[in-house]
């Protein structure tokens, strides 16, 4: 059993168990208000001599952060295989999150941050010197569900260290163990300054932390976050926000129906489905409808779901993390059920442990809760369309706009479907993989989210003011606009202006317009 402690914290622990067999994984300490502002505040203090680094000289601390994680990756993963009850193999992509995002902030933090010039744009600025600089906000929060608990806190908190702003950081109290661990490491393995903190405990110790940092990045239900943004509003902070997702999959005519059958069991139910970008919902043609659900129903009874040993890569998917969203699950098959829908496969859960098996639907439609919420689970329906003009119009009909993918042969029919999808990322031929291009922007639309989680130079000055910083190329004793005001400069300001702004040269010298 792994128990976290913090001399800042309470005496009150939270309790860690394996949602696969129900057995204490940890202890962490269940962090009150105050322990979190004196965290905060130690956070804040070590700050500026860490804005002071070079972005190359606080990349080195991240790329030493990676070397410990891969050196201790085993009882890392561990650590996420047990807190959260996944497969084995379900667990090893998190540290492939570590690697391309720490590679990738580090080998680009200073071009990133790099002052930018602007050119001169009228008479205003022609003898100044126009940057723009990207200054770090002191103190960062950084707020992650349980679904990733390595990989999620990793995809933020490296662009934003890279920055040179200090995080707080606040893991779910489902899965804090591993997150816990790697900031320990931070801290106390490899030398770098005390500019990440951990912040363990339950609701009252998120909204300590959005109490005590000066942006917060959220990522979440859609429900938790709009409170959460409502509160950074009354703060006036900003927030960053991914939320929930119902990603939509359309299946067109012809497609290459190997791969995408393919791509929907992995897109829909790797992490036993609880991604916000997983396949949620699929769409498909007529003419290959048949064949599409013969095959995944094929594909689906092909997987193994268990708890495997650690490092025997025997299951596919493992257990729920909570029993609250198998619940979820349940209530959407049982809807589903209740109004015409057909189980082919899976559509009960397991008598032991949180486990429901991979389920596919079918003669599903929008009236029904699996088609218009959020999931999050091991649930693949499934809807015949008409054509690609009915797919589009029905992956449009939904609250959310995160991710979401075409399948097709055709280069024109994915450049015609793509583009028409009101989400934040369209996949063509493939499933979830957008998140993991670091230069593409990530994030939703509608009620899938506020702002861009990472992307390109985006993920590192999200975690930046923007100044504006004006210098003089020449050196005046006086501004023209500046007092005192005579008829000579007005009239003399007035003829520069208008040969310099206007359009035409009636204008430009004065005389009336025809």
């Amino acid at each position: 059993m792994t128990t976290i402690s913090d001399p800042a914290a309470t005496a009150t622990s939270l309790e860690v168990r394996n949602p696969a067999d129900g057995t204490v994984v940890g202890l962490v300490p269940d962090m009150d208000a105050d322990a979190v502002t004196a965290m905060a505040n130690r956070l804040r203090a070590a700050q500026p001599a860490w804005a002071a680094m070079t972005p190359d000289a606080r990349a080195r601390h991240l790329r030493r952060w990676l070397d410990w994680i891969v050196d201790n990756q085993d009882r890392i993963l561990g650590l996420v295989h047990r807190e959260a009850g996944k497969s084995w193999g379900d667990a090893q992509i998190e540290l492939l999150v570590c690697m391309e995002v720490i590679n990738y902030y580090a080998k680009h933090g200073a071009e990133f941050l790099a002052d930018e010039t602007r050119r001169p744009h009228g008479p205003a600025s022609l003898t100044k010197n126009l940057q723009i600089r990207y200054r770090p906000y002191e103190l960062v929060g950084v707020i992650t569900p349980w679904n990733y608990p390595l990989g999620m806190p990793m995809m933020d908190i490296p662009g934003a260290l890279m920055a040179g702003a200090a995080v707080l950081s606040k893991p779910s109290e489902e899965t804090p163990l591993a997150w816990a661990e790697v900031v320990r490491g931070w801290n106390e393995e490899i030398g770098a300054p005390a500019v990440l903190g951990c912040a363990t405990g339950r609701a009252g110790t998120g909204a300590a932390v959005v109490d005590a940092v000066d942006m917060v990045q959220f990522t979440g239900s859609t429900e938790t976050g709009r409170r959460l943004a409502a509160h950074c509003g009354q703060r006036l902070i900003p927030a960053s926000l991914e939320l929930g997702g119902k990603d939509a999959m359309i299946v067109l005519s012809d497609a290459p129906l190997p791969r995408a059958i393919r791509g929907a069991v992995w897109g829909g139910l790797f992490n036993a489905g609880q991604s916000c970008i997983a396949v949620e919902r699929i769409y498909v043609e007529a003419p290959v409808y048949d064949e599409f659900v013969t095959g995944l129903v094929a594909e689906v009874n092909r997987l193994r779901q268990a708890h495997d040993p650690q490092g025997s890569f025997t299951a596919e998917l493992g257990a729920m993390a909570t029993e609250k969203q198998l619940q979820i699950v349940e209530r959407h098959v049982a809807d589903a059920i209740s109004k015409g829908a057909k189980v082919l496969t899976g559509g009960q859960r397991s008598t032991s442990g949180l486990f429901y098996p991979p389920t596919v639907l079918v003669d599903v439609d929008h009236t029904m809760l699996c088609m218009r919420e959020e999931t999050f689970g091991p649930l693949l329906p499934i809807m015949k369309v008409h054509d690609e003009d009915q797919a589009v119009a029905l992956a449009n009909d939904s609250g959310y706009g995160l991710a979401s993918s075409v399948w097709t042969s055709s280069k024109q029919r994915a450049e015609r479907v793509g583009t028409r999808i009101e989400a934040g990322g369209v996949n063509i031929n493939n499933a979830m993989i957008n998140v993991f291009q670091f230069p593409l922007p990530m994030g939703g639309w509608k009620q899938s989210g506020l702002g861009y989680r990472f992307g390109g130079p985006n993920g590192v000055r999200k975690f930046c003011r923007q100044q504006a910083f004006v210098s003089e190329k020449v050196h005046l004793e006086n501004e023209t606009h500046w007092y005192p005001y005579s008829p000579r400069k007005a009239r003399v300001t007035a003829a520069v202006l208008r040969l310099l702004e206007m359009h035409d040269w009636r204008r430009r010298l004065g005389l009336r317009p025809r």
